[in-house]
């Protein structure tokens, strides 16, 4: 069923444009989704609709509706590329890689991890759901690594709860812009949408849940870059990059959490190597959903990070 959201206008957006208004409040839309919701009648003012310039008065109630998503034909896709580390029947353990979009989404219907998926085990379709069949997390589009994904609903429903639960455990390489100032650390700061920007995350949100990250340096290179071990104990959205960047040691190349290259942007090699953020998920650990063996799977970096670490 579609969504429908109402919210009060607060005295301090007293005077601003519905569209800017609700891009703001409205969960995960852009000022463009937003837009083209109201110009197709979804958003209403005392029960009348409006125009995405209304400017409005503190204390109204302005109604949204957003409606379901349209239905994606996912259709196996043998082009999408991705090494499987281990299978059987019940799980998969791959390493993806960067520039790959886990999971059909706005902007996103063809050619994801999933589309993949479904060409190499074709009996995933009815698993957790139509658009994300087999998924029990994620990485960003951009972030390489290991991934353990369901084929089968008792492994779907075993790996929801050792995630649920924190049973699974996730370790991650990533380099970073700054100098630690000590050898470890803990970063413990609820996350959620930012305020104004909502698309991103923020340790600032209005409403958060619970993040905890640890990390500890493994190398320190010059000028100003370090090689990080990052351990998450919740699965957050953008979770690794809004901590760090949130303590001064943002991931290298992060364009929306960091500083792109920042200090370092005039050399010639980093600009020709950082095309992404400099983010890899190593290894995972979970127990097995129908054996309950404790399992660990390890994927070493992707060609671009490894040749910078190497590098530095």
């Amino acid at each position: 069923m579609a969504a429908q959201y109402e919210y009060i206008v607060p005295a301090d957006e007293q005077g601003t444009r519905a569209d800017l208004f609700l891009a703001k409040v409205a969960p995960g839309l852009s000022r463009s989704q937003v837009k083209r919701l109201i110009e197709q009648g979804l958003a209403s003012l005392n029960g009348s609709r409006i125009k995405p310039g209304l400017r409005l008065a503190a204390g109204q109630k302005i109604c949204l509706t957003i409606p379901d998503p349209s239905p994606v034909e996912l259709i196996p896709d043998p082009g999408v590329s991705f090494a499987i580390i281990y299978q059987d029947t019940e799980v998969i353990v791959l390493n993806k890689p960067p520039g790959l979009v886990v999971h059909p989404a706005a902007g996103h219907y063809h050619g994801t991890l999933v589309h993949g998926l479904l060409d190499a085990c074709s009996d995933l379709a009815g698993i957790g759901g139509e658009l994300r069949p087999g998924i029990v997390h994620r990485l960003d589009k951009d972030t390489s690594g290991i991934m353990v994904v369901a084929k089968t609903m008792n492994a779907h429903h075993s790996l929801i709860e050792q995630f649920k639960n924190r049973q699974v455990k996730k370790i991650y390489l990533g380099l970073c812009l700054g100098e630690p100032k000590t050898e470890q650390g803990r970063i413990d700061s609820p996350i959620g949408r930012h305020p104004v920007r909502r698309q991103e995350m923020s340790v600032r949100a209005r409403s958060s849940k619970p993040a905890l990250t640890r990390w500890k340096v493994l190398r320190r290179f010059k000028p100003g870059i370090s090689l990080l071990e990052i351990e998450i104990l919740t699965g957050r959205t953008h979770q690794i990059r809004v901590h760090l960047a949130s303590i001064g040691l943002p991931i290298l190349g992060d364009r929306v959490y960091g500083r792109g290259l920042g200090p370092v942007k005039e050399d010639s090699f980093l600009k020709n190597t950082v095309k992404r953020h400099m983010l890899h998920a190593r290894a995972i650990s979970f127990i097995h959903p129908s054996s309950n063996a404790p399992l660990t799977f390890q994927a070493e970096p992707f060609e671009d990070m490894a040749l910078l670490i190497g590098t530095l």
